[in-house]
């Protein structure tokens, strides 16, 4: 059974990383560094501890395998359409940032197409959209199978990816977060687990038609001292091979869950999903107890956050 202050740190850990970067999306690095974020902001219309997108479709999530205690691609869908059209699972009962390749694939899956062929498969399509919400996922097969996941569980999170973008890229991103997100919930120290999650991912990915070509694209994550690059070789956009690779630089080069996502906030750009993505490797790295306690205050509707994890948690203990 996986504890509930585990599935917080992950849940939690991933919002307040998003809700820290939000009033200050797309800003330079060089505006943050001569302003830097050290707490909650409001934004010119949004309180403080807004979160976005990216932890309004890790809830749909969420809420889909508590519910059914499954991975129903179908029932994920129909939630990112809640999201979309009823603005469920928002801080603040607004729904103010989504990505286009999400909207355009919540719209085919209500057109009839099936729900794994939704997301978008071009070169063009890989956004960060389908990282920025495998969180849920990570939790539920590391609670199913450990840090030692199946070719079943692969096929899952490639996916759930699927659901928004479908390209190998997109997919082979949300591999490699649940490789490493599955080790640090194992409670391995950081640099060992990202070590071991890196073979495992070269290992796995290399001999697959669908995904050697890629191997090259994440060559920087294969090689022994990405963690000693210098700040200015790491890209914070929206890109989902930058995304990741910020993600997991900031976590290797902090020593605690408060210094990570801010570092993620402050290289600017996609603010908001680089720190929501380092936000709950961090999360699962420190546990529940390392998350500021005026952070968790601080969340808008931290209340449907909590009913959730209690939810998640409670399916896990009945299935356990």
């Amino acid at each position: 059974m996986l504890p509930l202050d585990t599935i917080r740190a992950g849940i939690y850990g991933h919002a307040i990383g998003d809700a820290l970067g939000v009033p200050v999306e797309f800003e330079s690095r060089e505006a943050l560094a001569a302003n830097p974020v050290v707490d909650m902001r409001p934004s010119d219309d949004l309180p403080a501890g807004t979160w976005s997108d990216d932890t309004s479709m890790t809830l749909a999530l969420l809420e889909s395998l508590a519910r059914l205690g499954r991975i129903d691609y179908a029932d994920i869908m129909d939630n990112f359409g809640r999201w979309v059209n009823e603005a469920a699972f928002t801080a603040t009962g607004e729904l103010f940032d989504i990505g286009r390749g999400t909207r355009q694939a919540v719209m085919k899956h209500f057109d009839g197409i099936p729900p794994v062929e939704c997301g978008g498969r071009s070169d063009n399509d890989n956004g960060n959209g389908s990282l920025m919400r495998i969180a849920p996922l990570t939790l539920y097969l590391y609670a199913k199978q450990g840090e030692a996941l199946s070719e079943d569980a692969m096929a899952a999170v490639h996916d759930v990816s699927a659901l928004t973008h479908g390209h190998a890229r997109s997919k082979m991103a949300c591999g490699i977060y649940t490789l490493l997100a599955v080790r640090l919930l194992a409670g391995r120290k950081i640099y060992g687990a990202v070590v071991s999650a890196m073979e495992a991912a070269k290992a796995f990915y290399r001999g697959r038609e669908e995904y050697a070509p890629e191997m090259e694209t994440y060559r920087r994550l294969w090689e022994p001292d990405f963690a000693t690059l210098p700040e200015d070789a790491i890209a914070s956009s929206g890109y989902v091979v930058d995304t990741l690779e910020a993600a997991l630089w900031c976590l290797l080069n902090t020593s605690d869950y408060e210094a990570c996502v801010l570092k993620a906030v402050n290289l600017g750009e996609d603010t908001d999903t680089v720190a929501a993505v380092a936000g709950g490797l961090a999360g699962a790295a420190y546990g529940w107890e390392a998350i500021p306690r005026k952070w968790l205050a601080a969340l808008q509707n931290g209340a449907e956050i909590e009913k959730l994890c209690a939810a998640f948690g409670e399916m896990l203990a009945q299935e356990a």
